[in-house]
């Protein structure tokens, strides 16, 4: 079985294909979505499975974007491309909750602290993306699959605290009001 790079299932395919001298590549054929997955001799797959999870609730269409572009760009391997587009989302976020546009970055940062859109010691979530964030944008260094992971996660955590609880809970007050 694998996590399909397509459609993100746990699958076992019962469709394949394998080189003709049996070297150890494989091509899987998805029984979710139908899509091919390439399987090198060492296990390397392609594509990838996205790192991070679904989110539901985010009600901003360009929010959900950003966060499907990061999560995205890890299956393919675009590890600072991913921690890129979190640090953007940071001030999505915060847009998205009436902060002015047109800020220096750390006003939104300091934005989602002060007016309590982070869990308590959250903040450290907020610094954390802002960091690496910086380092990608500023510096040399690339990100690693490991740098992508921990943000991504940070920022699915800072998307279901404000976005994924607040709709759980108005579906909740849906069902009482009935």
């Amino acid at each position: 079985s694998y996590i399909c790079g397509y459609c993100g299932k746990d699958v076992a395919p019962h469709k394949g294909f394998h080189t003709s001298d049996h070297s150890g590549a494989y091509i899987y054929i998805c029984p979710n979505c139908t899509r091919p997955t390439f399987f090198e001799p060492n296990g390397n797959q392609t594509p990838k499975p996205s790192l991070g999870r679904e989110v539901s609730g985010i009600d901003d269409a360009n929010l959900d974007k950003l966060y499907q572009e990061a999560r995205q760009a890890t299956s393919v391997g675009a590890y600072t491309a991913a921690v890129l587009v979190c640090r953007k989302i940071l001030m999505n976020i915060a847009v998205t909750f009436n902060a002015p546009s047109g800020l220096p970055f750390i006003a939104y940062v300091d934005y989602l602290a002060e007016k309590n859109f982070v869990p308590p010691n959250g903040k450290d979530w907020l610094d954390a993306i802002r960091q690496k964030g910086n380092e990608a944008t500023h510096e040399i260094a690339l990100m690693n699959r490991a740098d992508a992971m921990r943000i991504i996660h940070f920022t699915e955590m800072l998307l279901r605290f404000n976005f994924e609880m607040k709709a759980m809970l108005k579906a909740d007050e849906g069902e009482t009001s009935q």
